[in-house]
Order: structure tokens, then sequence, then C-alpha cells
């Protein structure tokens, strides 16, 4: 097991590539497993409030909430034992900026922030494509790539009408689940 009181040897996992034996770097893997773990127990606490009527199928609604809390949690666990034995072992190297691209950060706040501010007046699809289209322009930009052509926009807004619409016929048409949408026919 890894004490973090005591330097590295050359045989400790905490000297693979990208621990490196830097302590910082351990305690920060540590975070992030117990964030993982309290996201899990707070969607746990959530489901707890969900009634579990069976439904169609024999489950109620509170069995994806349980499920993704369960996979959480084991994830969470796994994380926190990976960072407490030694740091993630089979993580590369950091690449990229050292900075945070704040152009991107704006790019797909501002879809996220779109989409939820339209998504009851242009309906499911479309707003959903926005918030795809934005998001991928700011990955775009920040991975340098060219994003500024009418073909990218393009090919984007394709993109995301041919991901959110199948998603909203699943949901409306498949699934009998209200979302909103801009026609009342469940078809856009």
């Amino acid at each position: 097991m890894f004490d973090p009181t005591t330097p590295p040897s050359s045989s400790d996992p905490a000297t693979v590539p990208g621990v490196a034996g830097n302590r910082p770097a351990l305690r920060m893997q540590t975070v992030v497993g117990a964030g993982v773990l309290l996201t899990a127990a707070a969607l746990a606490l959530g489901a707890l409030d969900i009634p579990s009527n069976a439904g169609y199928g024999g489950v109620g609604p509170n069995f994806l909430p349980w499920l993704v809390a369960g996979v959480l949690a084991l994830c969470g666990g796994v994380l926190l034992w990976e960072a407490r034995s030694g740091g993630f072992r089979a993580m590369e190297e950091p690449n990229g900026s050292a900075r945070a691209h704040k152009p991107a950060f704006v790019w797909v706040s501002a879809g996220l922030l779109l989409n939820a501010a339209l998504i009851t007046t242009v309906g499911f699809i479309l707003s959903c494509t926005l918030c795809y289209v934005l998001a991928v322009q700011g990955l775009r930009r920040a991975a340098g790539q060219d994003a500024g052509t009418a073909r990218t926009w393009a090919v984007d807004g394709l993109t995301g009408v041919l991901i959110s619409a199948p998603v909203y016929w699943t949901f409306t048409q498949f699934l009998a689940i209200n979302l909103p949408g801009l026609t009342q026919t469940g078809w856009l």
C-alpha cells in the first residue's frame, strides 16, 4: 500500500509516468476519487425520494438512478483505491495547453445555456443541435482546428440533427415520454 509519508523508491508505483512521486498529484487523484464517491452518495440520496412502483417491464422510476449511483460508487472506489495505492498507473503525461482555453469555455457554456433557454421555445431537436454546434465550435477552436468555415458549421449542424432527432423520436414515439417539440406531432 502507498504511504504518502515515505519518499518514493524506484519500485514505487508513484514513480510511473504521470505521477512520478508527485505528492500533490496523488492528493488530487485522491480528491477525484472521493468526489466521485460523494457524487454517487448524493445521487443515491436523491434516489431515495423517487417512488419505486414497478412500471412497464417490472422496473420503477428509481431503477436508473440507483443503477447509476451504484456504478458511480464502484468507479469512485476504484479511483480512490488507485490513487491511494500509488496513483493512476496507466496515466499518460499531460498534453495540451498548461492553461485553460477560455474562449472554448465560453463557446461550450453558451451552447449549454442556450439549450436550456430555448428548449421549450424551439423544441428539443433544434435546441440540442444548437448546443452541439456551439460546443463543437469551442472544442475545435481549443484544438487549433479551422472552425469558422461555412462547411464546418453545416457539417456540425447536420451532425447535431442526426444525433438529437433519433434521441427525440426514441423518447417521444417509442417510450411515450414528452419532450418539448417544435410542433405537436411528436416528430419535430
